[in-house]
């Protein structure tokens, strides 16, 4: 009985060491370079491409799981395990690969978001 908390408890540990790290690395980039919020997620979520496409972001998700998915990176990982799935059916599958990998968190995204824009008064940024 105590095993398996103490294996849940260590699952938490992992997702949080590497999602904190994965986040400790974007602030100090933050903190340190004038790139913009949009620069940075775009560097992220390329990065998670890359290290997919290199076969190393698998290891991260099998170690922390969540912590390592849930990030910006790890939608990254999602298109590009998406388009490597889908590129053995050729180009057009490599294309699709990654869109329907990603289509549910990005419908939850856009339904949600236009949610709550309807239940709250949404208004735009003036300059």
């Amino acid at each position: 009985m105590y095993e398996t908390y103490l294996e849940i408890l260590w699952n938490f540990v992992k997702a949080f060491a590497v999602g904190g790290t994965i986040c400790m690395i974007a602030q100090i980039v933050i903190n340190f370079t004038d790139l913009t919020a949009g620069k940075i997620l775009v560097a992220f979520m390329l990065a998670g491409v890359v290290l997919q496409g290199l076969g190393l972001y698998q290891y991260l998700v099998d170690f922390a799981g969540a912590g390592a998915t849930v990030p910006i990176s790890g939608f990254g990982y999602l298109l590009a395990n998406g388009a490597i799935k889908g590129a053995e059916k050729g180009f057009f599958g490599a294309v699709t690969g990654a869109l329907s990998s990603a289509s549910a968190g990005i419908s939850a995204a856009v339904i949600f978001s236009f949610l709550m824009a309807i239940v709250f008064q949404s208004k735009s940024k003036r300059n």
